[in-house]
């Protein structure tokens, strides 16, 4: 039974059990992996998986950039607000990603497929790049009718916020438009993450379709030139690209925000109808201090939805985000162990 007096969030997306490993290089040449990409897995490339465990010490992170940022967010937030929807098998894994969530107090409102086993990605890291295959599994069974069960009903119409991961359009552009139209419907906030250049790139039909909908989209900045490349913009300018996401069609009354990160390079921020784009500093850290950057992204995100949610301004929010972002490089995973009057 799910818990809906506190909450504000739902987020959608893909679980996944991370298989994180370091010093990877071999990893990224056997595989034809790039240093800080996010792929699906090519049927050449199922076999990462054993590999990993058979070559490495492998470090098991519950994972999925929107649970990720779930999770993040709940770090920030009160107690019971936030919920994540997805698929998982009837498997270890999926317990392992269930108790990662009520460490951190997210409620797991997953489908379970019996034939399917939970998702995993290979994290290969190298250096401060994290390079990110995966293998869906259940999380591409994601059904449109659990959004009418009776849990998922609960959260939904609970929830005053809602995130999607842009990984879940490679298969759930149903769902996730449902999501957005409901969003829509009842007056509260859908915001969503491009996720990985592949998802503009060979997506770009579902992303436009979920767009219209979204009131903040975040992306870094491979993911924005390559939302500008399917977009015929010749242009690598984030400030341009950013503006040109912002204005891009829409189905809202308030204008969209949209935020572009760029590692430790200023957070761009653009707004629907603006004349000109706004830069966030990034604080540095230490190239001594980062452990891993695997979820940074995510962390980010968590932060700026957490303080938005908090009443916060987007200015408020943005500062809140890089300081989430700037907590996960220094520890591995998403996972986030520090005093939370440190973060607002």
């Amino acid at each position: 039974m799910v818990l809906t007096e506190n909450l504000k969030l739902v987020a959608l997306g893909n679980p996944l059990l991370d298989m994180q490993v370091r010093d990877g290089q071999e990893v990224l040449q056997k595989y034809s992996l790039k240093s800080n990409d996010a792929v699906l897995a090519s049927p050449e490339q199922l076999s990462i998986y054993g590999h990993l465990v058979e070559n490495y010490q492998v470090t098991y992170v519950a994972g999925g950039a929107a649970q990720n940022t779930a999770r993040c967010a709940q770090y920030v937030l009160p107690q019971d607000s936030t919920a994540y929807l997805g698929c998982v098998g009837n498997d270890d894994l999926a317990q392992q990603l269930r108790a990662a969530n009520e460490r951190e107090g997210v409620q797991s409102v997953y489908q379970v497929v019996n034939d399917t086993p939970t998702g995993s990605c290979a994290v290969v890291i190298t250096g401060h790049d994290r390079s990110l295959c995966t293998n869906l599994g259940a999380a591409e069974k994601f059904a449109q009718s659990h959004l009418e069960s009776a849990d998922a009903k609960a959260v939904i119409e609970a929830a005053k916020f809602f995130y999607l991961g842009g990984f879940f359009l490679t298969h759930g552009v149903e769902s996730a438009l449902a999501l957005a139209k409901h969003a829509k419907d009842t007056g509260k906030t859908f915001s969503m993450n491009l996720s990985a250049p592949f998802i503009p790139q060979f997506f770009k039909s579902q992303v436009d379709q979920v767009i219209p909908y979204a009131g903040l989209v975040i992306g870094n900045e491979s993911e924005a030139e390559a939302w500008a490349k399917a977009s015929g913009l010749d242009t690598t300018d984030l400030n341009v690209i950013a503006q040109k996401i912002a204005d891009s069609p829409s189905e809202l009354s308030k204008p969209r925000t949209v935020l572009i990160t760029h590692g430790a390079e200023s957070t761009i921020r653009a707004v629907q109808g603006a004349s000109s784009t706004h830069t966030h500093p990034t604080p540095k850290v230490d190239a001594a201090n980062i452990v891993d950057t695997n979820g940074a992204g995510d962390a980010f995100a968590g932060g700026v939805i957490a303080a938005l949610i908090l009443g916060k301004s987007m200015e408020e929010a943005v500062d809140v985000g890089h300081r989430l972002g700037g907590m996960c490089i220094g520890q591995v995973g998403p996972v986030l162990k520090f005093p939370k009057e440190n973060v607002l």
